[in-house]
């Protein structure tokens, strides 16, 4: 029986056929190791199995989910990895085509990218989009995406992102690794490190009981994602709630545009013009002329979710300066009717909220606009909060075209304008940043676009895009020339809050610290009720102003000149000698100039009559004998107000422009003044002194606490008695503990 069943085994080997030998090359490669030690005969690609719809067969064809249709998953390059996932989150699969787990795994896989790609993000209408160009798509919305990595083709790249199994699934950001997915391999898993991904890239816009996924291989999501319950329940709630803010409610579009998150640090907005693709509301703002109150829920609906614009501020019933606001938020509700949307949040009962809003004192003001928001920080009287929101107003409505006619009317009546200008190689991307900065502006200063050769031609561009800003017709430019420089918001705004005052700006509660802070401030105090001085002075700050600026940039040149001069007498001197080390230290100066150790100047004026108390308490000053100007130093608390012949200085520019080189000269060449009482010039006199020498002061502490130690080590040995203890017993005196040299002691 044995040899019987040798011989039908030998047999069996025999007749197989020669492919199975072949097959068995192919084996599962379950590591990278395996992947690279394989033989390259084994390593050819003869397809994934039949039946796999993932990307371990990728297809050319697209798939339907929802009734929307999903292009292919991306198959990354391993060669340009880091070029295909540069921009935004990437959530990679690291996958051998061979790997049995891989080809199990790929059903759940495809199923889960065509869940996310079509679900909703915000309230979107009924009608289906079928335009993943919208910014509420879900890769435009969060700048999320899935990929998928053949390990086989580009065992490298897979080593390199210490892949050691497959498959892998990582996340990136900006082509950078964020974390590995370390949980079960499966889509709830998955789902539930895709939203703690979701959640902190737009944090508050993630269901928090998760989202319902399909079953492996649907064509469909019957239930809808939960972000579209959730909008649909805050359908509802207005209905029945009979609140008047159902008034506002808004639906966005197909086209919707939505932008930074409310409490997003990031924008995830790329792609086409955000002003051809904004949200229409169905309604007019503020139909009621009412103050709408927000809930966590109300508030992300109509306004992070949606391109309208919300004048909000967040309060506590309690705090009195809410109190005290209270009936000026009333009335502006009232004159912005059909305008501006006005919200108010109680900070007491929706306490998450304000958190995530990062309110710190009560009460605060924002103004937001398609989710991105602005702090009102201006005074709260009627006039102030309502200027503001009409200037929000005209800025929100985009960046407007001028061309050089228009422009010239816009320096009549602006004194600091933005133009940027552009071409016709400027991309959407670039008019999508330019959008950004906006917000920012509100309050400042206006901005404009133009292509006009004109001013091109005055303000001699020769590359586009390019940015200046125009003070009073004297441009300075944004040096930063590269496309992504220019697409750089933050970069951008930085630059544009060092140079968005104008040359003489008003003086303000708002603007005070940023005018005062860390500069010498030629300061004008001049009086509205005298309308003719008042322009005349004006006029004669700003004017000492400009030809101080042309000193100080002659003086800046001249300087530059004198550091070149002296680099290249070094360099001529080391050349003629022979000198090839010196000739090396030469090259190697670099001209720098600092201009941290130079008290900088700036020009300001105060509305004597409105701040006439704190310019009597401060400076002595009485508005009603005459203009005025002063010479202030906020950070030492110290002003000059008189010239060096001990004259009032006046809002001439003759006085200015020949007082002020005798103040900035160090040490000052004229006496100033304290601007604060004796007890606080002492303490700052102190605290100036200390900054100047700290080995001073160091040593003046140390010797100082050394004598106090001295002093009182001196007293506590006088204390015990080194001399003796002197009492008196019965009206006699004695002695103890052998006070005397001939007491006894018993």
């Amino acid at each position: 029986m044995r040899s019987l069943i040798s011989r039908a085994l030998i047999s069996l080997v025999l007749l197989s056929p020669p492919c199975t030998a072949a097959k068995d090359t192919q084996h599962q490669l379950n590591t990278v190791e395996d992947v690279l030690s394989e033989p390259n005969g084994a390593l050819v690609d003869s397809g994934a199995p039949d039946g796999t719809t993932n990307s371990e067969a990728p297809s050319a064809s697209s798939t339907v989910f929802n009734g929307l249709e999903v292009p292919p998953m991306k198959e990354l390059n391993g060669k340009d990895f880091d070029k295909e996932t540069k921009d935004g989150y990437w959530f990679v699969k690291h996958y051998s085509p061979y790997c049995h787990h891989c080809i199990a795994m790929a059903p759940s896989w495809q199923t889960l990218y065509e869940f996310y790609y079509t679900s909703k993000t915000v309230a979107e209408s009924t009608k289906p989009s079928n335009s993943q160009t919208s910014l509420n798509s879900f890769h435009r919305y969060y700048d999320f995406h899935f990929a998928s990595l053949d390990c086989i083709a580009f065992g490298d790249a897979c080593s390199s992102h210490d892949v050691t199994a497959f498959p892998t699934f990582s996340l990136y950001k900006d082509s950078k690794f964020v974390k590995k997915y370390e949980g079960p391999k499966d889509m709830a898993g998955l789902s539930k490190f895709i939203e703690e991904v979701l959640e902190s890239i737009r944090p508050g816009s993630r269901p928090k009981d998760g989202v319902k996924l399909p079953e492996v291989g649907a064509s469909s999501d019957d239930a809808g994602t939960a972000a579209g319950a959730s909008a649909k329940k805050d359908k509802q709630l207005g209905k029945t709630s009979g609140s008047k803010s159902s008034a506002v409610e808004v639906t966005a579009g197909d086209n919707a545009t939505v932008a930074e998150d409310t409490i997003s640090t990031k924008s995830a907005v790329k792609g086409t013009k955000a002003t051809k693709q904004s949200s229409k509301p169905t309604a007019a703002p503020n139909p009621a002329g009412t103050s709408v109150p927000l809930s966590q829920e109300s508030f992300q609906k109509l306004v992070t979710n949606t391109q309208d614009s919300w004048f909000v501020k967040f309060y506590a019933p309690w705090c009195h300066h809410c109190q005290a606001l209270a009936p000026s938020w009333l009335q502006m509700s009232k004159e912005l009717q059909g305008k501006l949307n006005i919200g108010e949040v109680n900070c007491d009962t929706e306490a998450r909220l304000c958190k995530d809003v990062r309110v710190k004192a009560y009460p605060t003001i924002h103004y937001f606009r398609g989710g991105e928001r602005v702090e009102y920080d201006g005074l709260r009287g009627l006039g102030d909060l309502v200027s503001f929101a009409k200037k929000a107003l005209d800025i929100g409505s985009g960046v407007t075209y001028v061309d050089a006619s228009t422009f010239k009317e816009l320096e009549e009546t602006e004194e600091v304008i933005f133009l940027y200008f552009y071409d016709h190689a400027t991309t959407s991307e670039d008019f999508e940043a330019l959008e950004r900065l906006t917000l920012s502006l509100i309050g400042h200063a206006k901005i404009v676009k133009t292509d006009s050769a004109v001013l091109a031609d005055r303000f001699k561009i020769s590359t586009w895009p390019r940015l200046l800003v125009s003070r009073d017709g004297r441009p300075s430019y944004y040096n930063a020339l590269s496309p992504k420089d220019m697409r750089d918001f933050r970069q951008v705004l930085t630059w544009m809050q060092s140079v968005w005052l104008p040359i003489v700006p008003e003086l303000t509660a708002s603007n005070s610290r940023e005018i005062m802070h860390n500069k010498l401030v030629v300061l004008g105090i001049l009086s509205r009720d005298r309308p003719d001085d008042f322009v005349t002075d004006k006029r004669e700050i700003k004017n000492a102003a400009l030809e101080w600026m042309e000193k100080q940039t002659h003086a800046f040149q001249l300087e530059r000149q004198e550091l070149r001069d002296a680099k290249q007498n070094r360099l001529e001197e080391a050349e003629d000698r022979g000198d090839q080390r010196a000739l090396r230290a030469a090259k190697s100066i670099q001209i720098d100039i600092s201009e941290e150790d130079k008290k900088q100047v700036g020009f300001a004026w105060v509305d004597g009559v409105f701040w006439e108390r704190w310019i009597r308490t401060t400076y002595g000053i009485e508005v009603r004998n005459g203009e005025r100007v002063i010479i202030n130093d906020e950070d030492n608390n110290r002003y000059w107000d008189v010239t060096e012949s001990g004259s009032p200085l006046t809002p001439s520019r003759t006085s200015i422009l020949e007082t002020l080189p005798k103040v900035v000269s160090s040490p000052p060449k004229i006496p100033a003044k304290s601007s604060s009482g004796a007890l606080q010039q002492v303490f700052f006199q102190a605290r100036g002194a200390s900054t100047s020498h700290p080995l001073v002061t160091m040593g003046l502490l140390i010797g100082i606490c050394v004598g106090v130690a001295m002093w009182g080590r001196g007293r506590i040995r006088k204390t015990r008695g080194g001399g003796g203890g002197f009492f008196q017993l019965d009206g006699k005196e004695g002695l103890l503990n052998g006070g005397g040299a001939y007491g006894k002691a018993d």
